[in-house]
């Protein structure tokens, strides 16, 4: 028996197999959910914008414009969830797709349970003041980051961080002085076990360094600790 969501998120649903889709789509509307679903790539990126769902499944070969495309369109402008669908299991793919901004990234096919699993991850929203002791706005001196807001910023300007790396980038901050492995972060954010491949978190890390004045080859506040996992350093 399916268990329906406690909220009807709105999911917008860009696949070019109107079987799939559709399958999907009653699957997902079984648990809860609100679905709209497009099939042409063309119409992916203005569809997204328009409708500001609170999660988007977004198929990688699609006609009229690809996924990877529409990713990187709008990903300056859409900061939720977006987790990349597709037959293709290329690791150049599953990179190229985490850094156009992807949340996540399914090979198909993917049982219904997986896939809403990994949706659930991808929606839930960490309660901040239990990641932090009580405390929903971190001070490094020039680094800020507020969970309540769900913002950062770097010398009093704005950064701009998807859903995803914000959640990362607040997990490494509230654990400041301590190493997380990838298995407690992959517990944290996606719900899953760490499979010892997947590249996820590093191409986020990757992401997020640049973005909070850190140096991507000689990183000072985000070290990588090797064999084990990340450290967010306290006092620089």
């Amino acid at each position: 028996m399916n268990t329906p969501t406690t909220a009807q998120e709105h999911i917008l649903i860009i696949e070019d197999d109107e079987r799939l889709a559709a399958l999907t789509r009653e699957y997902l509307e079984g648990n809860g959910f609100q679905v709209t679903v497009e099939h042409d790539g063309s119409n992916g990126a203005e569809r997204i914008l328009a409708l500001r769902p609170d999660l988007v499944i977004l198929d990688l070969m699609l006609p009229g414009e690809d996924g990877l495309s529409i990713c990187r369109r709008v990903r300056q402008q859409y900061t939720g969830p977006i987790l990349m669908l597709t037959a293709r299991t290329d690791d150049m793919d599953q990179v190229l797709g985490l850094e156009m901004g992807a949340d996540d990234y399914v090979p198909k096919p993917v049982p219904p349970r997986v896939l809403l699993a990994r949706m659930r991850a991808l929606l839930r929203r960490s309660d901040a003041a239990e990641a932090a002791g009580g405390e929903t706005r971190l001070e490094f001196r020039d680094l800020v980051v507020d969970s309540s807001t769900r913002e950062a910023w770097l010398n009093g300007e704005r950064i701009d961080l998807t859903s995803a790396e914000f959640d990362l980038l607040w997990l490494l901050a509230s654990n400041a002085g301590r190493v997380l492995t990838r298995e407690e972060i992959f517990s944290a954010l996606r719900g899953i076990r760490y499979d010892g491949q997947d590249r996820s978190i590093d191409v986020r890390v990757s992401r997020i360094r640049p973005k909070i004045g850190d140096d991507p080859h000689h990183p000072q506040r985000i070290k990588t600790v090797r064999s084990k996992g990340y450290l967010f350093v306290r006092e620089l």
